[in-house]
């Protein structure tokens, strides 16, 4: 296969979750199409000087490992405080059959991480599959 970094130019890397299980099961979900959207905590883009994803942004999904798993395109990027999130957003990122499932397992995620609070500003990316590699 053809270097997925030569074929992307630019691109910019997609690491998901905090262990290998999540991470895991978060490029599956991406991989079949349920995953359409995420978020992380601005704080930690900022923390790392990593710039923010916009809207055209290609994303080479890593697995645990680092190697590529697929390719996404980013729809939609918007930062919001974490009570501003949407029932539809929270669902679209497909770990979660309900809101208060999602609300959740992301206060865990964010507690675990360096801190919730329901004021918190996320990054929140919606994207669309182009590559399954």
């Amino acid at each position: 296969m053809p270097d997925v970094w030569a074929r992307y130019p630019g691109a910019i890397r997609g690491e998901y979750g905090d262990s290998e299980a999540l991470c895991e099961h978060l490029v599956a979900l991406i991989c079949a199409g349920t995953k359409t959207a995420t978020c992380g905590a601005l704080r930690d883009f900022e923390a790392e000087g990593e710039a923010l994803p916009k809207e055209g942004d290609i994303e080479i999904v890593l697995h645990w490992d680092e190697t590529p798993a697929a390719v996404v395109r980013m729809t939609q990027v918007v930062v919001q405080p974490f009570d501003a999130v949407t029932e539809d957003f929270a669902l679209a990122e497909g770990e979660d059959a309900t809101y208060a499932g999602w609300a959740a397992s992301h206060k865990a995620y964010f507690a675990r991480n360096g801190g919730w609070s329901a004021d918190m500003l996320l990054v929140c990316q919606r994207f669309e599959l182009v590559e399954v590699l």
